[in-house]
This record gives C-alpha cells, sequence and structure tokens, in this order.
C-alpha cells in the first residue's frame, strides 16, 4: 500500500467516523470509519518502514554493459 493510499483510508475512515451523521440501520458506520483509519495507519507506518529501512550499502554497483 502506498503512502498517498494511506492518507486516503484515513481521510476516509475520519470522515465517516466524524462527519456523517446519517445511521443507516445495517451498519455502524463509527465502527467502518474506525476500521478504516486504523488500517490506513498500519498501511502507512508499513509504508515508511519500507522506504526508510536501511539497505546494505557495502555491495558494489553493477558492472556496466559491456
Amino acid at each position: 500500500m502506498s503512502i498517498g493510499a494511506s492518507l486516503f483510508l484515513i481521510a476516509v475512515g475520519a470522515i465517516l467516523r466524524y462527519a456523517v451523521t446519517w445511521h443507516p440501520g445495517d451498519i455502524k458506520l463509527d465502527t467502518a470509519g474506525l476500521i478504516l483509519m486504523i488500517v490506513g495507519i498500519i498501511g502507512l507506518l508499513v509504508s515508511l518502514m519500507w522506504m526508510f529501512w536501511p539497505t546494505d550499502r557495502r555491495r558494489a554497483p553493477p558492472a556496466p554493459p559491456p
């Protein structure tokens, strides 16, 4: 999941959790919003860890093609 997708999930979850006042009979929008925010935060953390995880920089660069 990319950083943009994670931020989108967090934003949609926050809107469902805090801004929507309509209450349908079959689904709790507060709970759905909370789940989306949690998934977005986990995705954001994984994306940031993947981006900033240290790599082995001691490897030699690849040889140029002949």
